[in-house]
């Protein structure tokens, strides 16, 4: 099936986009974040910080349907497909948003893939609101799919899982489980009896990270090819980690621009010498090169699977590049300001490089992609 025109993004997907951007600059989150991570900001030396997010704001994200966005129509859903999650995805990047919604995303697609009556139970909870996040990751070479500590006997989880994402925001994880020789992926409540969290130290202030222990959980078994639905997925989340850098690198890309109007240096805006002015424009020229990457990931999943792997690690490889860049040159040429607590910058920065390590880096992408040349 070849891809439609403009990534099949149309006017729906822009009219979502465009609801989006507006209820995130309405709620402001950064301004929240601010005020709920007072003390915290160091991860070493500070307060231990709690996984700030506004619950409100969440509600009302799950009466737009926000989480049921990808969820198949048999399931409850309304089955949309990743071109529109990616436009929510990048939205929420460019708001630096403190959200359940991008880990339950990717949730979602794990869901899909796996495909099972039980996944599908599952999935009608997100659809309804369940938040949910991955714990999937061993401690060691945790970028492989069989890196998990934990196992299964007799549908009970024990060990524990490693750097999973928003474990204080969310209300289930879908847990990847070895079984003898293979990895089973399953799904519960974070309330379930045997459960105990140990909470990370990050400094990406919009998003927390921590460890989940089971002794003896009971858990609903969705997938017995653990592996082999995670290969799946991994496209899809991937590109959706993707976006979110895609939107905070726009973001720094304005305020970047933004800032050079304004401040003046020798009676001119800092905009005017070479130095700034071509820092800039290799900031838009990169965004607009990754934005291109992750939009043509998600149609290549939607429209050509074959492909998407391919495509979604080339857009992995850009957004962990890009984001790094971007943030580098945001914080330089903001100058004393950029480098101290006042500013935003600091948020975007933060985040673009905690998402820079998720599920791997540009080398990492690129190493894989070249395998698959």
């Amino acid at each position: 099936m070849a891809q439609p025109k403009d990534f099949g993004f149309g006017e729906e997907q822009l009219m979502l986009k465009d609801s989006a951007r507006r209820f995130m600059e309405d709620k402001a989150p950064i301004n929240a974040l601010r005020a709920a991570t007072k003390g915290t900001e160091d991860p070493y030396l500070g307060d231990e910080r709690s996984g700030h997010y506004d619950q409100d704001v969440w509600k009302e994200m799950i009466e737009l349907g926000w989480t049921a966005l990808a969820v198949p129509e048999e399931a409850g859903g309304v089955g949309m497909n990743l071109v529109t999650a990616v436009a929510v995805a990048e939205e929420l990047g460019r708001a630096a948003m403190p959200s359940p919604l991008t880990m339950t995303l990717l949730s979602t697609f794990v869901l899909r893939e796996a495909g099972t009556p039980e996944a599908n139970q599952w999935l009608e909870r997100i659809a309804g609101g369940l938040s949910m996040t991955l714990a999937v990751h061993g401690k060691d070479n945790f970028l492989e799919l069989d890196s998990t500590n934990v196992t299964a006997a007799g549908g009970q989880l024990n060990g524990t899982s490693w750097y999973v994402q928003d474990i204080q925001k969310v209300e289930a994880v879908l847990v990847a489980a070895k079984d003898g020789d293979s990895v089973k992926l399953y799904c519960v409540e974070l309330g379930a009896d045997g459960i105990s969290m140990q909470h990370d130290r990050i400094v990406d202030l919009t998003r927390d990270q921590g460890r989940i222990s089971f002794d003896g959980t009971t858990a609903d078994k969705v997938a017995d090819s653990g592996v082999e639905v995670l290969e799946a997925a991994m496209p899809a989340l991937l590109t959706l980690i993707s976006a979110d850098t895609a939107g905070a690198c726009e973001w720094l890309l304005q305020a970047t621009a933004n800032y050079a109007k304004v401040r003046t240096q020798f009676d001119r805006p800092i905009g005017f010498f070479q130095a700034v002015k071509h820092p800039i424009v290799n900031m838009m020229i990169n965004a607009d090169e990754t934005r291109s990457l992750v939009y043509a990931a998600a149609c290549t999943c939607d429209t050509e699977p074959e492909k998407a792997e391919l495509a979604a690690r080339l857009a992995k490889s850009s957004a962990s590049d890009t984001g790094e860049f971007c943030a580098n040159r945001a914080t330089q040429l903001h100058g004393g300001i950029g480098f101290t607590w006042e500013h935003d910058v600091q948020i975007y920065h933060k985040r673009v490089m905690h998402s820079q390590q998720l599920f791997g880096d540009g080398v990492w992408q690129r190493a894989r992609a070249a395998d698959l040349l």
